[in-house]
């Protein structure tokens, strides 16, 4: 039997866990299996796909996903991001990849299983900022596997801190209203 490994951003995401907070569990060796190779760790995934995290002595139960999510994985390609890193010869994320209300940045995706491309002209999905017209879909069951150049830039896409900015400004705004 062969053991799948998934890096620690893949695995964070899928236990809804911060980076930082699966790597104290993987220094504590709670994460069992857990290995670092060539300075990166490496996450072991159980035969239902997520990593297991190992309870501690003391403290809350934890509170990360055990089982595999049941939402669609919802991809978009962000061309203002893409339009972005042209013009100011940066690298960031220009794939978002949104599970529930869950949503990560990455340069390249890796699906395994199938999938499907949506395009709506007419109906964008305003799930995502902009309302994308375009996007793939991939069932729950389906890994995706999100991949990061080593030189790129990170942290969500200058669009998305944009608009998250303009709409801080706005909640703001309706509170003094108010």
């Amino acid at each position: 039997m062969t053991v799948s490994f998934i890096s620690t951003t893949e695995a964070a995401f899928l236990l809804n866990l911060s980076t930082g907070r699966l790597r104290r569990l993987m220094n504590q060796n709670r994460v069992p299996g857990a290995i670092k190779y060539k300075g990166r760790w490496q996450v072991p995934v159980n035969d239902r796909g997520m990593p297991e995290i190992e309870e501690g002595s003391r403290g809350p139960k934890g509170t990360w996903n055990k089982f595999q999510r049941k939402a669609k994985t919802i991809v978009h390609v962000l061309r203002k991001t893409i339009d972005y890193n042209r013009d100011n010869e940066t690298s960031y994320p220009a794939v978002a990849v949104k599970v529930g209300d869950k949503k990560d940045y990455c340069h390249a995706l890796k699906i395994y299983g199938s999938c499907l491309i949506v395009y709506q002209p007419h109906q964008p999905n305003r799930s995502q900022a902009g309302g994308a017209r375009l996007w793939i879909e991939v069932e729950p069951e389906n890994r995706v596997e999100r991949i990061y150049f080593s030189d790129g830039d990170y942290g969500p896409p200058p669009e998305v801190v944009q608009q998250r900015a303009k709409s801080k400004k706005q909640k703001a705004k309706d509170e003094k209203l108010r």
